[in-house]
C-alpha cells in the first residue's frame, strides 16, 4: 500500500503537509491543528527549527526521535523518515524543506514531496535530492 502525498498549500508549508501525510489527513486538517499549536507556515521564526513539526506530530499522534541524524546514504534511512532536502544558509540561518521518506515491508521505497509545482509528489529520483539529515518517524510501514 502506497502512502500519499499532501501538497502543501502555503509556499513555506511543507512541514504542516509532510506532517499530514504522516497522519494520513488533509493538509487542511494539519494546518488547523498546527493553528491550535500556535504554528503558522508563514511564521519565519518556525523556518529554522525541528522543534515544531516534532510537537505537530506529536499532537497528531506520531513519534518522532527529535534529534536530526546525518544523512549518509538512502539505504541506511529507517523505513520512515522525514528529510530536510535543499539545506542552506540565509543570513547565517538555516532553512530546509521537509519531505517523508517511506521504505515499504517489500523493499520499494520512495519520498512524498509536497512542494505544489512537481508534477509527481512520490519521487523515486533519489540521486537529485540532497538530504543534509533525518528523523526517526515512529511509525510501522507496511
Amino acid at each position: 500500500m502506497k502512502w500519499s502525498p499532501v501538497v502543501q498549500e502555503e509556499a513555506t508549508g511543507c512541514g504542516i503537509a509532510a506532517s499530514a501525510a504522516l497522519a494520513r489527513i488533509s493538509y487542511a486538517e494539519a494546518k488547523r491543528v498546527a493553528a491550535q499549536m500556535g504554528i503558522s507556515a508563514a511564521d519565519k521564526r518556525l523556518w529554522s527549527s525541528t522543534d515544531w513539526v516534532v510537537g505537530l506530530l506529536g499532537e497528531l499522534g506520531i513519534g518522532v526521535q527529535p534529534d536530526p541524524v546525518p544523512f549518509t546514504a538512502w539505504h541506511d534511512l529507517p523505513d520512515c523518515a522525514l528529510l530536510a532536502i535543499k539545506w542552506h544558509l540565509e543570513n547565517d540561518r538555516p532553512f530546509w524543506h521537509w519531505v517523508v521518506f517511506i521504505r515499504q515491508a517489500d523493499g520499494q521505497a520512495y519520498v512524498l514531496d509536497s512542494k505544489a509545482t512537481l508534477k509527481q509528489h512520490l519521487r523515486t529520483d533519489f540521486g537529485r535530492m540532497k538530504p543534509k539529515w533525518f528523523l526517526n518517524v515512529a511509525l510501522e510501514v507496511i
